[in-house]
């Protein structure tokens, strides 16, 4: 017998619930953001926040922007404590830029559904909610398209007189 599991984006609340479509996306205050870009969880009245902040449509750069938050105390302690001249501690503070953030890319559907789980939804619901965006996104520009065309079309029948 083969089980076949309904590939579909379920918000489930943490007792295993749906969310209400009516919850509110609450921002987090500036301090509990920076232990979020930190890798540190929010409580639970954000996470609708959450999933918000990693499926939105820049998405990819809040993640960029949280792993330069996550290297800046690298960078300070590199340049501040490293006996080095100043051209050689920025040197490592580039390569380890550069190196960082070639894996935080590497990585960064695999760390945002992290914070998504941590956030109480199930696994890959991020992934779901952002393919579900992107094909309502297809959809529409679609539609502008197919109304362009019939409003060039009609134009076309008016001045040819057909």
């Amino acid at each position: 017998m083969l089980v076949v599991e309904e590939k579909r984006p379920v918000m489930a609340e943490t007792g295993g619930g749906e969310r209400a479509p009516t919850e509110p996306v609450l921002r987090p205050a500036p301090h509990r953001w920076l232990w979020y870009a930190l890798g540190g969880g929010l409580p639970a009245r954000h996470r609708t926040w959450v999933l918000h902040d990693t499926t939105t449509s820049t998405w990819w750069l809040r993640h960029v922007a949280r792993s330069l938050v996550q290297m800046s105390i690298p960078i300070a302690l590199v340049m501040v404590l490293l006996p080095a001249p100043v051209g050689l501690r920025l040197a490592a503070v580039g390569g380890g830029i550069f190196l960082a953030m070639i894996y935080s890319l590497a990585y960064m559907d695999h760390t945002t559904e992290n914070r998504v789980v941590k956030a109480g939804y199930r696994a890959g619901t991020a992934q779901a909610v952002r393919d579900e965006s992107g094909l309502v996104r297809q959809r529409r520009a679609n539609e502008r398209r197919r109304a362009a065309a019939a409003k060039r079309a009609a134009r076309y029948r008016e001045r040819s007189g057909r």
